[in-house]
């Protein structure tokens, strides 16, 4: 899915040479006519995510001044663009000063407003992984800074938003890189123990022999080297949250204390005399199959009912690839600012390919692939080439069957929904295409349309290879590329651009 922009202006005109441009940048766009509708579509309950906005200054009613100033009250960070007939500097300051990200004069040009997008969306991306990090080591971390747009985790946000304000004990399953610990966070962060402790325990990576000793605290002397007392995790997440990760791999002794700390709300530390009191809300996490753990006899059925009170099951990236590219956008905008490298975005071509890949490990594997093409990449541009450990394998070989790809047919869209927000925009890959030839008022589309369609859907098919799309449409590469010139098609390289076979 890629970013979505709202189109803010009264003239129907203006609206849609924005729209048209917006598109051809490979966004998805809504579009308004007055600043109230604009406000409306931006803080309404139900509504659709939006990364940007494109604002005419001038409008009946509340005007630009007026949306920009009502942004600033509800606490949004979205960056807004403002445009207008007027380019005096006073109107400049004035917009800047109200918060506005960048400023443009009617009638814009393509480019301008090409690169203004994507300098705000970067921008943005960068302030968002910015606060994630701080609101992470401050504890505060809410579902506000997970990144995602997919159909398929909006249950599991509403269910654990649902939670938060509760104690109720949650266990979190997915894949390894999902980002459960970040979901346990969020939960924390987003409840009434927030200004307490969140501690996490990788339960997997203590040993067997120090496992109670961590959790529930030991006395000075309890065992050879025990040299000073010990209170454990149990007694340092007092107030707050204490997330188990990988509770699975808990030997079966640890196992039978913690079902005790837990029942009874108190623990006893090693080699200590009485239990000490605890009031802890226990989160817990595992990239396994708990309930498969106790029919192997290698997890207690007892402690299991303990944890699985609440299941919350994070689908892998494969099932959402819809987040792929929002994902992306914020990882390069950190890295890049990490690295000291200017490099603002990512090919078509490449966006397109990295949002087909199964990601066996999930978010995880995606953020160190594009940190290693952020550290190797000697453009300022991230194409197909930067990611040569990905580009010979369109899809990794996992052990759970993925369900395939299906879009709608083409015949009932007027613009392929795009994956990529910058340079060619690449359609997902259908299985198969069909063109509408008419209208939703049922006249005949105009064959310049139609053409620009079945371009598109060739460049999507063959994944960008420029040579094979001009040969399968019986083409020469440079009537192609005047085609995509004459479209209005940034960043396609000419015909000296390089292609990734």
């Amino acid at each position: 899915m890629a970013a979505s922009i709202l189109i803010a202006d009264d003239d129907a005109v203006q609206r849609r040479l924005v729209e048209n441009m917006v598109q051809k940048c490979g966004y998805e766009t809504i579009v308004v006519d007055s600043g109230d509708a604009a406000l409306a579509a931006l803080t309404a309950p139900d509504a659709p995510a939006i990364d940007a906005v494109v604002l005419d200054l001038v409008m009946p009613g509340l005007d630009g001044m007026g949306v920009l100033a009502k942004i600033r009250e509800a606490g949004l960070n979205i960056p807004v663009i403002v445009q207008t007939a007027h380019g005096g500097i006073d109107n400049v300051i004035s917009a800047m000063r109200a918060g506005a990200a960048d400023f443009v004069v009617k009638p814009v040009g393509m480019e301008r407003l090409q690169v203004s997008l994507r300098n705000a969306l970067n921008t943005s991306a960068l302030k968002g992984e910015l606060q994630r990090i701080r609101h992470s080591r401050e504890g505060r971390l809410t579902f506000a800074d997970i990144i995602t747009r997919a159909d398929a985790m909006a249950p599991l946000m509403r269910s654990a938003q649902k939670a938060a304000n509760s104690s109720i004990p949650v266990l979190i399953e997915g894949e390894s890189g999902v980002g459960k610990e970040m979901f346990a966070r969020a939960i924390h962060g987003s409840g009434e123990r927030k200004s307490k402790p969140f501690v996490a325990v990788n339960c997997g990576a203590i040993p067997d022999n120090l496992v109670e000793s961590i959790l529930f605290g030991h006395e000075k002397g309890a065992f050879t080297g025990a040299t000073e007392r010990h209170a454990g995790k149990f007694v340092e997440a007092h107030g707050g949250t204490l997330f188990l990760d990988e509770v699975s791999e808990l030997p079966l002794t640890a196992q039978v204390k913690l079902l005790r700390a837990l029942q009874e709300g108190a623990v006893e530390a090693v080699g200590g005399r009485k239990p000490v009191k605890v009031d802890v809300r226990i989160v817990s996490a595992t990239n396994r199959k708990l309930l498969e753990r106790v029919k192997q006899g290698h997890f207690r059925e007892d402690l299991f009912y303990r944890l699985h009170v609440l299941p919350l099951t994070i689908p892998p990236l494969r099932a959402r690839r819809e987040d792929i590219p929002h994902l992306l956008r914020h990882f390069l905008a950190r890295f890049a600012a990490e690295e000291s490298r200017a490099i603002g975005s990512v090919s078509g071509e490449a966006m397109a390919h990295l949002a087909q890949l199964d990601w066996p490990g999930n978010i995880r594997q995606l953020e160190n692939a594009v940190y290693r093409a952020v550290v190797m990449s000697e453009g300022d541009q991230l194409a197909l080439s930067d990611f040569p450990l990905l580009s010979a394998h369109p899809h990794e070989a996992t052990d759970i069957p993925t369900a395939p790809l299906i879009l709608e047919p083409m015949a009932a869209l007027t613009v392929p929904a795009m994956v990529s927000g910058s340079e060619i925009p690449i359609a997902p890959l259908p299985a198969a295409g069909s063109l509408s030839m008419l209208t939703s008022t049922g006249d005949v589309r105009p064959l310049e349309e139609m053409e620009n369609e079945i371009i598109r859907f060739a460049i999507s098919h063959y994944r960008g290879q420029m040579s094979e799309v001009a040969r399968r449409l019986k083409i020469g590469r440079s009537t192609l590329y005047r085609k995509l010139d004459e479209a209005g098609v940034p960043g396609h390289g000419g015909k000296s651009g390089e292609e990734t076979h």
